[in-house]
């Protein structure tokens, strides 16, 4: 197994033309603003994509990126154990922009949903609510849903990964229609 590495965004912004760069964000984050040239392949995706990512590292580097760098840092993971080397970009696409770099938004895309992160920030407030407010009005019991998921979110933050965010990406506005995965993996065997 290969071990991933990370790059910086001024290593990648110059080396960004001899690059693959693979965004493994949500449909919708990808239209809010990705790495000029990036293609965009769900993390949930990745499995299905291997073969043409394995033939993308045939002709140079491969960049994974995603909004923080957790999810890119996931994928390389996965690449390494199917004995693809690729490097992830340190800080995502937040860190891009930070650093100045442009973001390309294509005109075409649909409006851009929120960020994971958001998403889950939002889930998850709602859902505590919600326990609160029923503990109070039905039964106290109803604030161990409250407790499960503050458990879950620190979970999360000890393991570096989320599992309700693998949850909402399930849902169908976080998910790439088959023709455009399709279309995707076509561009990456035809780079």
């Amino acid at each position: 197994m290969t071990t991933p590495t990370a790059l910086a965004t001024d290593e990648a912004r110059t080396r960004l033309h001899e690059l693959t760069v693979i965004d493994v964000r949500t449909p919708g984050e990808y239209a809010g603003g990705h790495l000029p040239g990036a293609l965009n392949i769900p993390l949930d995706q990745i499995q299905r994509a291997l073969p043409d990512i394995r033939h993308a590292t045939d002709r140079g580097d491969v960049l994974v990126v995603c909004a923080s760098g957790a999810r890119s840092q996931n994928a390389c993971k996965i690449l390494a154990e199917n004995g693809i080397t690729a490097a992830t970009l340190s800080g995502g696409t937040g860190a891009w922009a930070a650093d100045g770099h442009e973001l390309h938004r294509p005109q075409s895309a649909p409006r851009a949903t929120w960020g994971m992160e958001r998403q889950v920030r939002l889930t998850a407030g709602v859902i505590v609510l919600l326990g609160l407010l029923l503990g109070l009005v039905i039964h106290p019991a109803f604030q161990l849903v409250s407790a499960g998921i503050a458990g879950g979110l620190v979970f999360s933050a000890l393991t570096n990964t989320c599992g309700m965010a693998a949850m909402l990406a399930k849902l169908p506005h976080n998910r790439p229609h088959a023709a455009d995965l399709d279309n995707t993996l076509a561009a990456l065997r035809n780079r």
